[in-house]
């Protein structure tokens, strides 16, 4: 057997060399990797010996040669490859363990220059990589080095490797070269222009990070994949039964809700719709806010905390049957409280702002940006003869950073800090007004209603103002806005518009 090493990740490579040298395989290799064999005692040839060749340019030239690449190519049950290998006095490479220029890792530097990515990127290593990948039957293509250890164990087992672990790796190599140059052909496209926020064409490889039991029924299958270790699709769990896929969508809509606000906040989440959100100085007592909105629907929910769960808090949670737990870190305290409950999902979440939103429909995918626009009160507009007094603008703000969360149609009726009842993803605005009011579990006298998008009849503002409600914040935009703000001012009601409508289905 003999074997080409060059590797940029040197980890774990002189193991698996010794383990190939023990076996009898001849080791040829460059640059940095041959002078690690040899300063590990292994025994290897440079593969300038083999072709002959000395590497120049920097080390750009080094293993695309004849010798080299004619070794891996020639197809051994072709009769005529065979004999151009005599001919040209070249021997046969069966194993190439190659890793690539560390381009991603470079790329990620600040204020990298357009010289220092042009010359990580590799040229020898993919051509290696893909042409020990193309002869699959006759070359293993080693491209990760986790995978060393099962190599050896079946070398030492077998003698050779079975036609289906060599298929297995050409198919891992064949994806290392489809993501390098994915890598290269995005950063590079970045550069010299301004970055389009929808781009000409949507490339999406995410890596698999875990299989899930099932999707949002068991006769579904599902799996969860990562870009990294941020946001809910990174999280780290801590504690707790596997994660469902349902338990994912909620946890990442509650996530999404509490990273609004910059006070402690807690947001309670049921089918993804907020059943409770709450906002104090005190975790604990943000807790209890949301709460109390929905105690009812709270039961089996997840909850959002955007701040380090501590004790009290968590003993206030405990209380109640949760399915999962959200937040950026949770006190040692707080772990053990939480931990008591042995199915309890906890999860600590890194931060992450996402440039698109991707959906999946039947035949293809929509994108769009992310929905930020937050609460900006000097962009509001008062509409009505009255103007919101300063508790109710507390109200308002608080009302619109939630409803941006609840399924259209979307009402929320809120007192500064708590949400007091939710009406969500009702086919008439109305419905939602009166369905939030139904489910009330607290008094929603002096409430103010938050409306993702505008009422387009008087209807429902009239209905809310007799449940309790005293202020509104609503986009405007409506034919009917006129009969709308008429109707306000008629119920002594304030009405703010903001410009920017916030649907979410």
């Amino acid at each position: 057997m003999r074997v080409l090493l060059s590797v940029t990740d040197k980890t774990g490579v002189a193991d698996f060399a010794r383990g190939l040298h023990a076996l009898g395989a001849e080791l040829i290799s460059t640059g940095g990797t041959a002078k690690l064999l040899r300063d590990s005692d292994i025994p290897v040839r440079d593969v300038s010996d083999v072709t002959g060749f000395p590497e120049m340019l920097d080390g750009r030239v080094k293993t695309m040669h004849p010798k080299i690449t004619g070794g891996i190519l020639a197809i051994r049950g072709n009769a005529g490859h065979m004999a151009a290998l005599q001919e040209h006095a070249i021997t046969p490479i069966d194993m190439v363990v190659v890793n690539l220029y560390q381009f991603e890792k470079v790329a990620a530097r600040p204020n990298v220059s357009t010289e220092e990515l042009i010359e990580n990127i590799d040229i020898g290593g993919p051509t290696m990589i893909r042409s020990a990948a193309k002869n699959w039957q006759d070359v293993a293509i080693v491209t990760s080095a986790s995978d060393y250890p099962s190599i050896l164990d079946e070398l030492r087992q077998f003698g050779v490797l079975s036609r289906e672990t060599k298929w297995c790796l050409a198919c891992d190599a064949f994806r290392v070269t489809a993501d390098y140059d994915r890598a290269i052909s995005a950063k590079l496209a970045s550069i010299g222009k301004e970055a389009e926020p929808l781009p000409a064409a949507l490339d999406i490889k995410v890596p698999r990070r875990m299989s899930l039991r099932y999707g949002e029924n068991p006769h579904q299958q599902a799996a969860l994949y990562s870009t990294g270790s941020v946001g809910i699709a990174g999280c780290e769990q801590l504690h707790g039964k596997e994660l469902s896929y349902n338990n994912l969508v909620d946890l990442d809509a509650c996530w999404q809700l509490v990273c609004e606000f910059a006070s402690p906040a807690a947001a309670i989440i049921k089918h993804t719709n907020p059943a409770g959100c709450g906002e104090n100085e005190s975790l604990a007592e943000a807790y209890r806010l949301a709460l109390a909105c929905d105690p009812v629907s709270a039961f089996g929910g997840v909850i959002g905390l955007n701040r380090e769960v501590d004790e009290e808090t968590a003993g206030e949670v405990a209380r109640l049957f949760v399915e999962a737990i959200a937040a950026p870190a949770f006190s040692e305290g707080a772990l053990t409280i939480l931990k008591a409950k042995k199915n309890l999902r906890l999860v600590k979440v890194n931060p992450v702002v996402e440039p698109l939103v991707v959906k999946s429909i039947s035949g293809g995918y929509l994108a769009q940006t992310v929905d930020l626009p937050g609460f900006d009160r000097a962009t509001c507009v008062v509409k009505t003869a009255r103007v919101p007094t300063e508790q109710e603008w507390k109200a308002l703000e608080f009302a619109w950073k939630v409803v941006k969360h609840v399924k259209s149609n979307a009402i929320v009726y809120a007192q500064a800090g708590q949400t007091m009842a939710v009406g969500a993803g009702q086919m008439s605005r109305v419905d939602s007004v009166n369905i939030a009011a139904i489910k009330a579990h607290l008094s929603l006298k002096d409430s103010v209603v938050g409306s993702d998008a505008f009422f387009p009849f008087p209807d429902g503002l009239e209905k809310a103002v007799a449940n309790g409600a005293t202020a509104f914040i609503q986009p405007g935009g409506s034919v009917n806005d006129g009969d709308v703000i008429a109707a306000a001012d008629k119920l002594g009601a304030a009405m703010v518009f903001t410009g920017i409508r916030h649907f979410r289905h």
